[in-house]
């Protein structure tokens, strides 16, 4: 059962503030609530991303300013610009869905090369996964195969750009380590030639697999 406790933890969770004893039972929480799940895989970019906020403040610098009127007016113009992106993602996704809706998940009609591909295998957990992503004229149609995943629980696959973009691509609960292969299909905005790299992570955002051409 989610309650607005649990809403509320979703996003302590994500950043990492929850305590130790907290941590613990929004996590066999996490494993029975796909609703919750989905929360904390969307705000794991946001955590990323204050990661490397403050990762990036130079020594000395308060990372946290007072709020001007030139802050707040680009602040205003950053939210309407990403609510625009949002829409196109949106459209994007729906293309994605239509065109793998008509079964063809890996291949590329029209384009002058095949599909790329991304692989990975973990020797120490045995996992092993495979990307496939072909070009298209809104983005990449992706195709997932994976195995042997170590933990049970909600993944994700997230697509890396080379300028560090990241999108969710697809996200799935793996029901017992060890478990049969699953295959999954999904749609990006980036185009292939434009990602870097696929991660398989857990829904608090942790790496299980890194995927490389």
């Amino acid at each position: 059962m989610c309650t607005p406790p649990h809403r509320r933890d979703v996003g302590a969770y994500a950043l990492g503030v929850l305590g130790a004893a907290d941590a613990f039972r929004f996590e066999e929480h996490l494993e029975a609530c796909p609703r919750c799940a989905g929360g904390v895989a969307e705000l794991g970019g946001v955590a990323a991303a204050l990661g490397r906020y403050a990762r990036l403040t130079p020594p000395g610098i308060d990372p946290v300013v007072r709020a001007g009127p030139g802050l707040v007016r680009r602040a205003t113009r950053a939210v309407a610009a990403g609510r625009r992106r949002t829409r196109r993602r949106r459209l994007v996704l729906v293309a994605a869905a239509v065109v793998l809706a008509s079964g063809a998940l890996f291949a590329v009609p029209g384009a002058g090369q095949g599909p790329e591909r991304w692989t990975a295998v973990d020797r120490i957990s045995g996992m092993t996964a495979v990307v496939t992503a072909g070009a298209r004229e809104w983005g990449a149609e992706v195709g997932l195969e994976v195995s042997g995943v170590p933990e049970s629980g909600v993944c994700s696959l997230v697509a890396v750009g080379r300028g560090g973009d990241e999108e969710t691509v697809a996200t799935w609960s793996s029901a017992a380590p060890g478990e049969a292969p699953i295959r999954l299909s999904g749609g990006a905005a980036l185009r292939p030639g434009a990602i870097d790299r696929f991660e398989v992570r857990t829904a608090a955002g942790r790496r299980l697999l890194r995927l490389t051409r």
